[in-house]
């Protein structure tokens, strides 16, 4: 698929998309969260931007990531021969794993950028792979599922009617990724039409919210289907909460957008958390489903440092709050 089929597509997308702000100017913040940067074009890619050339090695061979003038090329060597591809897709606003296109297929770089290394390393997940070729030291080739979940994940209009369509698509999660029927309420609404507005997600219980954030985040329902186990599992929050004692299901003080508001920027303050935990474990709080939720001994403050504890996966370079809500014990296995 050619960059360029995408521009026409791409600017519409953007100019319905935009159009949201003028109802919905707090929410429209969002354009500048790490979700609405999930997917980056060559041009706007500010990681690559300011890291002109790149470089990791491993074994015999040598992964170079040059930025010039907008364009990104993906270089590896064996010391004796290279393969170079132009970088068309960076996925991540922090850490970044870019995708190309390669004889029909999809290809994801063995090799990623991490933010806190301010480096190349590894792609997460990749590091069992022991490339014996430059076409496999290249990258991890994408079957047709991964490459539109990918792609349905981090871009908005990638996937129509269950098929990748990369000529509609537009880079990041947008208002219409998750308000369905968004774009054409947007044009109603200029023709003063406001009927046809999309349902209001916050009105969904707290399982459904799970589910729908899951859809990316990957839910409970799918991870135990997919019979994914170990501590990569940290990853996927909505399945995580799920395990928690305190979660039912259907009371919204336990559900992902009451402690997250998807239009804004996460919050990495422990105690900004706080009056959530304590919306059900406060003396005061009203009972849950189950009966009284009991107070913490130890602690009123910075909740989540000791009852979510943060979690490395291997490798080192990624670092997640482990959303399974418990009495953390030292020297404990990781709960799955």
């Amino acid at each position: 698929m050619l960059l360029a089929a995408c521009v026409p597509a791409l600017a519409q997308t953007q100019s319905a998309g935009t159009s949201c702000t003028g109802c919905h100017r707090a929410q429209s913040a969002q354009f500048d969260t790490p979700m609405a940067h999930a997917l980056e074009l060559p041009g706007a890619n500010s990681v690559l931007a300011a890291h002109p050339v790149l470089t990791y090695r491993m074994g015999a061979y040598t992964w170079t990531v040059a930025t010039k003038n907008g364009q990104s090329t993906y270089t590896v060597s064996d010391g004796k021969n290279s393969l170079s591809l132009p970088i068309q897709w960076a996925f991540g606003a922090g850490a970044q794993t870019w995708v190309f296109a390669q004889n029909g297929n999809f290809y994801e770089s063995i090799v990623s950028y991490y933010p806190a290394e301010n480096t190349l390393g590894i792609t997460t997940g990749d590091e069992r792979l022991t490339p014996q070729t430059l076409e496999e030291a290249m990258g991890r080739q994408l079957t047709a599922f991964d490459t539109k979940l990918c792609f349905g994940c981090h871009a908005t209009g990638a996937v129509t009617s269950h098929q990748l369509t990369l000529n509609t698509v537009h880079p990041g999660v947008t208002c219409a990724h998750c308000h369905q029927g968004a774009l054409q309420h947007a044009d109603d609404a200029s023709l003063g039409d406001y009927s046809s507005e999309p349902p209001h997600l916050k009105d969904l219980s707290a399982e459904a919210i799970s589910n729908f954030c899951g859809q990316c985040h990957r839910s409970w329902e799918t991870v135990v289907r997919n019979g994914w186990r170990g501590l990569f599992d940290v990853r996927f929050q909505p399945y995580r909460l799920a395990n928690s004692r305190c979660f039912n299901g259907t009371d919204p003080r336990i559900s992902c957008v009451a402690c997250h508001d998807p239009h804004k920027n996460l919050v990495r303050d422990d105690l900004y958390y706080d009056s959530k935990c304590l919306a059900c474990h406060a003396p005061t709080a009203r009972p849950t489903s189950t009966g009284k939720a009991k107070t913490c001994p130890v602690a009123k403050s910075r909740c989540v440092s000791c009852h979510m504890p943060k979690t490395t996966l291997p490798g080192g370079h990624l670092h997640f709050t482990d959303h399974q809500i418990r009495i953390v014990k030292a020297n404990e296995p990781f709960p799955d």
